[in-house]
């Protein structure tokens, strides 16, 4: 497999998360074209079919639209869609397997430390929504 894609999971799958990431990120933009399928991948070394089955992933999840002749697009309103999305997927699924295993170590959330809280010092407005 190549480098940077994980064989446990389908890579079109992991393509979305790359894409979904730069979006929450703020590197890639709404109304914003994304590359080609063709162009990606090249740039990945993907097969066209596995960026072309992503791109549809992403279409049917309203985060990009096919505009004909255009491109795909970044749709207004992805990014605060997908966050509450995945900050959704996170609480349900992740959340309960990292707090399974903080405590199976006895760990509790005061003992983390304090570089996990760090954000909340540079963006305070978030410190309403982030808290568990």
């Amino acid at each position: 497999m190549a480098r940077g894609w994980d064989d446990s999971r389908p890579i079109y799958l992991q393509l979305r998360d790359r894409i979904v990431a730069a979006i929450l990120k703020g590197a890639i933009a709404e109304e914003e074209r994304l590359p080609s399928v063709r162009q990606a991948a090249a740039t990945l070394q993907l097969n066209a079919l596995t960026v072309l089955h992503t791109y549809r992933q992403l279409v049917t999840e309203c985060v990009i639209d096919n505009q004909r002749g255009r491109g795909m697009f970044v749709v207004v309103g992805a990014r605060a869609a997908l966050l509450g999305r995945e900050r959704e997927r996170f609480l349900e699924h992740e959340w309960p397997r990292v707090q399974g295993l903080m405590n199976l170590l006895g760990l509790r959330i005061e003992d983390l430390p304090a570089s996990v809280f760090v954000h909340q010092l540079c963006w305070p407005e978030t410190q309403k929504t982030s808290q568990v």
